[in-house]
């Protein structure tokens, strides 16, 4: 029976191992492995790095203080509409930061969903996209709909994401599903593959599935840009993905859109080796 048992294990082993190589090999393409030593994009003292930009007020004119260091976190008020954008230009990474919502909201949002974003591979004039900031692919953070990614582009071919999508929609909006069918976007949003169907923008919102912590705690963010693709996870957990992505480098800019937000440990890891697609 001992001899029986080994011979059967010994032929079964070999399989048990591929399946897990296959197994490592899909981890590695979204772990660490393949990139280097993280650097911080915030030095936890002042905005280094980074120029402010405010709607109707232009480059590094902040009078209101929209943009402020506080206990080693970017105090983002909300007052204004802008954002900070980064001095260098980025591809092949991993962004990574963690971000809390404060008390306040402002303006034609102060009773709506609390909404900021990361922009990513922003491209072009400081403000060209409404006066606000650079045309850009943003991964969005709101209240309900953290991960979604949007197009903030010209609507051109030149700032456009394809992805697999369930064969509904969501109030107009295309909803990530790995596996659906794909879906060419030069405009408008990818919902998160959670994203509640009864979703409305009011302050304070929370979905069925949401991922994202009460308001107030914080959470991590991370956004893969690999190649052409990029890779939303929330708190650990994979919500969105787009592929073909263009343009796959740019700016790195953080929104002030009417919210209190906190930002901390912004950590950008660049990869060793660009993917192939």
């Amino acid at each position: 029976m001992k001899m029986t048992k080994w011979i059967l294990m010994g032929m079964l082993f070999p399989f048990v191992n591929v399946a897990f190589g296959q197994e490592m090999k899909q981890e590695e393409e979204q772990t660490s492995i393949k990139y280097r030593k993280s650097s911080s994009l915030f030095n936890g003292k002042n905005l280094k790095g980074w120029y402010t930009f405010v709607q109707k007020r232009g480059k590094n004119i902040d009078p209101q203080h929209v943009f402020t260091v506080v206990d080693q976190q970017i105090r983002i008020s909300g007052e204004e509409w802008g954002c900070i954008t980064t001095k260098k230009v980025f591809e092949n990474y991993r962004l990574k930061l963690e971000f809390r919502w404060g008390g306040k909201t402002e303006g034609n949002r102060v009773n709506k969903a609390r909404d900021s974003g990361i922009l990513l591979h922003s491209n072009g004039e400081d403000g060209g996209s409404a006066g606000i900031w650079m045309h850009s692919i943003e991964c969005q953070i709101i209240e309900g709909g953290t991960g979604d990614i949007l197009v903030v582009g010209d609507g051109s071919e030149k700032f456009s994401i394809t992805a697999s999508v369930a064969s509904e929609k969501q109030a107009g909006s295309y909803r990530y599903q790995e596996g659906g069918a794909p879906a060419i976007l030069n405009k408008g949003r990818l919902n998160w593959y959670g994203r509640d169907e009864n979703w409305q923008d009011v302050i304070g919102f929370k979905g069925k599935q949401d991922i994202e912590k009460p308001m107030g705690e914080w959470n991590t963010l991370e956004c893969m840009a690999n190649g052409n693709e990029i890779i939303v996870y929330l708190n650990g957990v994979l919500v969105n993905r787009a592929r073909e992505v263009r343009p796959a480098k740019g700016r790195i800019q953080i929104q002030s859109e009417g919210a209190e937000i906190y930002v901390r440990n912004i950590e950008l890891t660049k990869q060793k080796k660009s993917r192939k697609h």
